[in-house]
């Protein structure tokens, strides 16, 4: 193995960034739901399915992925130095 892949902690890293990064696209769409209906003077339909929700479905994967990535890139991070250590 690489050193770059058998950093400790990557697995759970990644996902923990996957599950911050989708609990931060639900309130995103929802808040640009709010925002576009305000606009538009209706709420926005999207029981009926269609492109609407496949676009606040990719949305929401969108979000976790990126969190995923975030948590890759903080894993290979090395950790702060302690002072006066070697």
């Amino acid at each position: 193995m690489t050193p770059h892949t058998s950093t400790p902690g990557r697995a759970s890293a990644a996902a923990t960034g996957f599950l911050v990064g989708t609990a931060a696209g639900f309130p995103l769409t929802e808040s640009v739901a709010v925002l576009v209906s305000l606009a538009l003077g209706e709420p926005l339909d999207v029981g009926g399915g269609g492109p609407l929700r496949a676009v606040l479905v990719a949305a929401v994967l969108f979000c976790a992925l990126a969190g995923t990535l975030v948590g890759l890139c903080r894993a290979g991070r090395p950790g702060p130095r302690q002072e006066g250590g070697r």
